[in-house]
């Protein structure tokens, strides 16, 4: 097979998955959660729902099942008050940041990719995380830490009744849906996680976070 081909099938593969999951979503969370997700977006955004439109909307960048993945991941963690405010009143600030900031980020960005890790499982998808941590220099910093992080907390997340409530919910349906078990400890170790930078590798699907 080409490899033009192969991209195609991977494609396409990929579009089939990200059908089932805006379906999934919508039948677990449209009408219980009054949340919307929504894909062909040019960057990814939460919007709390409003006054005039009483459903929030999570929008996802274009057509890419990872940011989907992720922005799911981010509402499914997100609590009450930050599911009432733009982006869930996260901040970012773009490559180049100092190590404070780094670590700032970190913190907030463990749980969502552990979790968008698990998602990822459930529907047979590949997973790679990412710190975002080019320095003002250009240069990566060490993500061992980081990758640490997420690796522990897919892992803790494993145990029975640890997960998130909608984050526990949308894993088991999407176990129902693909056949699969996502919350074996196995698939989560170090040895599997490709670490690249945002604006590298996944740039095609954020222009802030994934």
């Amino acid at each position: 097979m080409s490899v033009l081909r192969k991209r195609k099938v991977i494609r396409n593969n990929e579009a089939n998955k990200l059908a089932v999951i805006n379906a999934l979503f919508a039948a677990e969370f449209a009408d219980a959660c009054a949340t919307e997700l929504i894909g062909g977006a040019d960057e990814p955004l939460y919007l709390p729902a409003g006054d005039a439109d009483r459903t929030a909307q999570i929008f996802y960048r274009q057509d890419f099942l990872a940011s989907a993945l992720h922005e799911v991941a981010h509402w499914c963690i997100a609590g009450k008050d930050r599911r009432a405010m733009k982006d869930f009143g996260y901040w970012y600030n773009p490559e180049g940041r100092s190590a404070a900031e780094q670590i700032q980020f970190e913190s907030v960005e463990v749980k969502p990719q552990a979790l968008e890790w698990i998602f990822s499982v459930a529907c047979k998808k590949s997973f790679h995380v990412s710190a975002d941590n080019i320095t003002s220099h250009g240069e990566n910093t060490n993500d061992e830490s980081f990758k640490w992080a997420v690796v522990l907390q897919a892992q803790h997340w494993c145990s029975p009744g640890s997960l998130p409530a909608r984050g526990q919910q949308f894993v088991k349906a999407l176990m129902a849906h693909y056949n699969t078990d996502a919350t074996c400890s196995e698939y989560y170790q170090l040895k599997h996680l490709r670490s690249v930078s945002y604006t590298h590798l996944r740039a095609h699907e954020t222009l802030r976070y994934l």
